[in-house]
């Protein structure tokens, strides 16, 4: 029946009471499933933790602003070269949000889109650990393209 893997991945929900975020580029929003009274509630950080152990979003935004505009600040889009301006955008946040020295492993995307009024859409879910996992998206843009970085920071 076709209705059978989403049956068995609901009922392994359902054992497990985790939680769930979803979210695009504007914003993220976590829900715990409560199973007891059937109904969804925002969830609620419990336990307090310091900055070591969460992921911080001002933090990494700011280190993804500061990457983007050190490599594209003053660039005009080319094709030919957004390849290599992807690239080079993730490579460098992956290796300064590493040295900030985290228990966290991230992954970190990049997009480039040249400014033609075309429209642009992205969505994401995520099966973590609300309480210290997350992420952030940044969006930058100058007069010839848009530039959208993702991070999702995972605890080890």
């Amino acid at each position: 029946m076709c209705f059978y893997p989403f049956l068995l991945l609901y009922s392994k929900l359902l054992s497990h009471n985790r939680q769930f975020s979803t979210g695009n580029h504007y914003g993220a929003s976590t829900w715990q499933i409560n199973f007891e009274n059937d109904v969804n509630q925002p969830y609620q950080n419990s336990k307090k933790m310091d900055d070591d152990d969460q992921f911080v979003p001002d933090d990494v935004s700011k280190i993804v602003k500061d990457t983007i505009e050190g490599l594209l600040t003053g660039t005009t889009y080319e094709t030919e070269k957004v390849n290599q301006w992807s690239a080079r955008v993730s490579e460098q946040c992956l290796s300064a949000l590493s040295k900030l020295k985290k228990n966290f492993k991230y992954v970190v995307t990049c997009s480039i889109m040249q400014k033609t009024g075309a429209g642009l859409h992205t969505a994401s879910s995520c099966y973590w650990d609300s309480t210290t996992d997350g992420t952030c998206t940044v969006r930058w843009e100058n007069k010839t393209m848009y530039c959208i970085v993702t991070v999702f920071g995972l605890a080890i």
